[in-house]
C-alpha cells in the first residue's frame, strides 16, 4: 500500500549511503544487499552512493572496482560524492570508473524527502 502523497515509484526505490573505508564491510554488506536487492527484484530502483571514506576504497582497490562495475552493469546506479572525491584527490579516478560524480547534498535530500528507502553502510 502507497503512503500518502508518496508516489509508487520511490516506495520501490532502495539508496544506500556507502561511507565505510573498510572492504568487508563494502564486499559482505553493502554491495551484496545492494546487488542482489536489483537482481532479484527486491526494488525496482536501486542506488549506491559513494561518500566519505569509501571513495578512497574504490579509487584504489580493483576488487572492489570489479564489483562496482559488475553491478552497476545488472542496473545498480552508482554516485559519488564529488566534496569526498576532491578531498581525497581522485575525483578523475571515479568518473574515468563511470560512476555519476557529482554534489551530492541536495540529491540524497530529495532521495530521504521522496520516499525512497535509505541505508547507510
Amino acid at each position: 500500500m502507497a503512503q500518502a502523497n508518496v508516489p509508487v515509484e520511490t516506495l520501490d526505490k532502495l539508496v544506500i549511503v556507502w561511507t565505510s573505508d573498510d572492504p568487508y564491510v563494502a564486499e559482505r554488506v553493502a554491495f551484496m544487499y545492494a546487488h542482489n536487492a536489483k537482481i532479484n527484484g527486491w526494488f525496482k530502483d536501486v542506488t549506491l552512493i559513494i561518500w566519505g571514506p569509501s571513495a578512497k576504497l574504490a579509487a584504489e582497490n580493483l576488487k572492489i572496482q570489479e564489483e562496482l562495475k559488475a553491478m552497476q552493469k545488472d542496473g545498480v546506479v552508482i554516485e559519488a560524492c564529488i566534496a569526498c572525491a576532491n578531498a581525497y584527490g581522485i575525483t578523475d579516478e571515479l568518473k574515468a570508473l563511470g560512476f555519476d560524480v557529482k554534489g551530492m547534498g541536495k540529491p540524497l535530500t530529495d532521495y530521504l524527502k521522496s520516499g525512497a528507502k535509505v541505508l547507510t553502510f
